[in-house]
């Protein structure tokens, strides 16, 4: 997989116990997967799709959190990505696999309107 995003936890970004809301660390996930998704497209994309979402452990403050994306496959507007997000200690070399999940993308043109996928490499 490659590496997308590498970013800090930071307190703004917890929930009322304490941890990093799941909807910050879904947000990076999104943002990684879009990037992979706009490269691989030439282009704009739009999310349309989030499955197999499981958080296997929490972030902290302070976690810094890289999250790494692989695309599974390419339709004809379509692109299907995978994006796994790891945690690691600030003060650690321990890292953890937080969660995973597969992002579907559609492109886009100026209109708005789903587009062919470029054939990789042309």
């Amino acid at each position: 997989m490659a590496p997308m995003i590498r970013t800090i936890a930071m307190p703004g970004d917890t929930n009322p116990a304490g941890d990093i809301f799941g909807g910050w660390l879904m947000a990076q996930m999104d943002l990684a997967a879009g990037n992979a998704a706009a490269r691989r497209a030439r282009g704009r994309c739009a999310t349309v799709n989030v499955e197999g979402m499981t958080f296997h452990r929490p972030v902290h403050v302070g976690d810094e959190v890289s999250l790494y994306a692989r695309i599974l496959s390419v339709g004809r507007t379509s692109l299907r990505i995978q994006v796994e997000a790891w945690r690691r200690e600030r003060h650690s070399d321990l890292r953890e696999r937080v969660t995973e999940a597969a992002f579907t993308f559609v492109a886009l043109d100026e209109t708005g309107r789903p587009r062919p996928v470029p054939a990789e490499g042309s």
